[in-house]
């Protein structure tokens, strides 16, 4: 897999909130990978999510949006694993909400359609409602966690069939290490039975 590869944006896991947690690859790995490491990156990627604000972001911006994401990862895996999350955690996320107001407003002529986020804060604020929303209400059920230990990553499951997440170098190496725990089983009780 090449480094452009690497950088390539996900889109695949269900949820906007859940794409920006993805923002950062093999998080848990040796080799973490940064996708919005500068302001053209995050202006790109709220772009393409169509949340770009009036306001281009800079670099003060991508340090915000590296905080809120991480601190959305402290929130949601603990949820999701069914335990509870750190209280730092939940007051960080209360305190960035309370200072942001409601950036929803809806064009009232023509086409139905929400204005932009003014700044990126409102942007990320509205990540933030929406992974809040998501792990508190009934949907919070359809949310999986990637087993891979480098990845990690959340997605919906609503059938709750899926094992790994969209990606398909989890599914990959997950499918190779049953198979080898399978032959090696399959080994041991071959040696017991001679």
């Amino acid at each position: 897999m090449s480094a452009a590869d690497h950088l390539t944006f996900r889109f695949d896991l269900g949820a906007t909130w859940l794409d920006f947690l993805a923002t950062k690859g093999r998080t848990f790995g040796a080799h973490p990978v940064e996708r919005i490491a500068t302001a053209e990156r995050l202006g790109e990627w709220l772009q393409r999510v169509e949340l770009a604000p009036a306001r281009p972001p800079g670099p003060a911006d991508v340090a915000r949006a590296h905080a809120v994401r991480e601190n959305l990862r402290l929130l949601a895996l603990p949820v999701v694993e069914g335990g509870v999350p750190p209280a730092a955690a939940a007051e960080e996320t209360a305190r960035f909400l309370a200072d942001q107001p409601d950036p929803v407003r809806l064009t009232v002529s023509g086409p139905l359609r929400r204005e932009p986020p003014a700044d990126t804060g409102a942007a990320l604020a509205r990540i933030a409602r929406q992974a809040v929303d998501h792990l508190t209400g009934p949907q919070c059920a359809t949310l999986a966690v990637c087993p891979e230990h480098d990845c990690r990553g959340l997605f919906t499951n609503p059938s709750g069939r899926r094992r790994w997440c969209p990606a398909p170098a989890c599914a990959s190496r997950g499918r190779v290490r049953a198979l080898r725990e399978r032959r090696r089983a399959e080994a041991r009780s071959g040696d017991a039975g001679t």
